[in-house]
């Protein structure tokens, strides 16, 4: 019997012994933002072993859940259609996690692609339909994320350029999105650093991406 198998037939052990191991959930999740090189990978799980994900992409690739593809020269892996039908589950255990989330402890980050996930997860398009057509630039460490919001229309991507609000934040954006701290007050206790355009815009961000704690 393999290291994995829970000896019972069932969809949910299916499941769990494709994508249950440590990290391989967090290896989708990325994917699901774009294709990823091996060191992109690695850079945006820097807690995970060498040996780890290495192993990790196989048993993925193994379970046709992704595939490496070659692109400019260089390989990437990617999701396949299968793969790509995680999304609504990682989508549903970020905003059950979300719930159960405290307040950060000093060591821990926020990356572009899991707050591109948790982006998506809070996206409101019922809101949104209702509200101008936004663009943001939100950074998380040195890197920054373009959010343009257009009716239920969401797109995020890497990088900068002429928005309407350009902000700052850390892992305690989770009290503005929670809705524990109002936009100004976000802005006040510095858990939100408003960079350029209007700061009151924030307030419409707060609106378009909520998630209940």
């Amino acid at each position: 019997m393999a290291a994995r198998d829970y000896g019972q037939y069932c969809g949910v052990t299916q499941a769990l012994e494709l994508v249950g191991e440590r990290w391989a959930l967090l290896i989708v999740r990325d994917l699901l933002v774009g294709p990823r090189r091996y060191g992109e990978l690695a850079a945006g799980l820097p807690r995970i072993p060498s040996n780890i994900l290495a192993s990790r992409l196989k048993e993925l690739q193994a379970a046709g859940v992704i595939r490496r593809m070659p692109r400019s020269r260089i390989i990437v892996y990617e999701l396949t259609p299968y793969g790509r039908e995680l999304e609504p589950v990682v989508l549903a255990l970020g905003a059950w996690g979300f719930k159960a989330m405290g307040e950060p402890r000093a060591e821990q980050i926020v990356t572009p692609d899991s707050m591109t996930m948790a982006l998506r997860t809070a996206f409101r398009p019922q809101v949104a339909l209702d509200l101008p057509a936004t663009a943001y630039a939100a950074h998380f460490g040195p890197t920054g994320l373009l959010i343009h919001v257009d009716g239920a229309s969401l797109g995020v991507s890497r990088g900068d350029g002429p928005v309407d609000l350009a902000f700052a934040a850390g892992p305690g954006i989770r009290r503005l999105i929670s809705g524990e701290l109002a936009p100004a007050e976000a802005i006040a206790s510095g858990v939100v650093e408003v960079l350029r355009g209007r700061g009151e815009l924030l307030g419409r961000f707060a609106d378009t991406f909520h998630l209940a704690a």
